[in-house]
């Protein structure tokens, strides 16, 4: 794994995570709502984190990859926590009006939105994991 396809990814990650600073609707359906007051802080620590790993990637991969893993475990624990274990009639209220790919009245299934940022975590996270064994094996090398 080089460092290009982390950055890309992770570039991907942060683009769509900026929509929930600016909010997007699309057709008058809700992607998802302009949250910068709850979400400000996850964004401007993962942007730092990102130019730590860009401009000092020998410290910057493992706090990069470190907060991709709490970023993905804090994420399933707000989404699909409720999904597998319930209860999630609060969430499915919450997020009603937002574009579902999988709509469902009685089960909480998160938005269009929340899948595609965690596939993205999900793809940043793997990326990082196999550029830090990778680097870490040709160092032993």
């Amino acid at each position: 794994m080089n460092k290009r396809i982390c950055i890309i990814s992770n570039i991907c990650l942060l683009l769509w995570f900026f929509l929930d600073m600016i909010g997007m609707n699309i057709n008058g359906n809700i992607l998802v709502t302009r949250s910068y007051k709850d979400d400000g802080i996850f964004f401007i620590i993962f942007l730092a984190l990102f130019i730590l790993f860009i401009v000092k990637e020998r410290i910057g991969k493992y706090f990069l990859t470190a907060w991709l893993f709490m970023w993905f475990l804090a994420q399933f624990l707000s989404h699909w926590y409720f999904t597998i274990f319930g209860p999630s009639e609060g969430k499915v209220s919450y997020f009603a009006d937002t574009i579902k790919l999988i709509p469902s009245f009685n089960i909480y299934i998160p938005d269009l939105y929340h899948m595609i940022l965690h596939i993205l975590i999900l793809i940043s996270l793997a990326n990082m994991i196999v550029f830090c064994i990778g680097i870490r094996r040709k160092q032993n090398s």
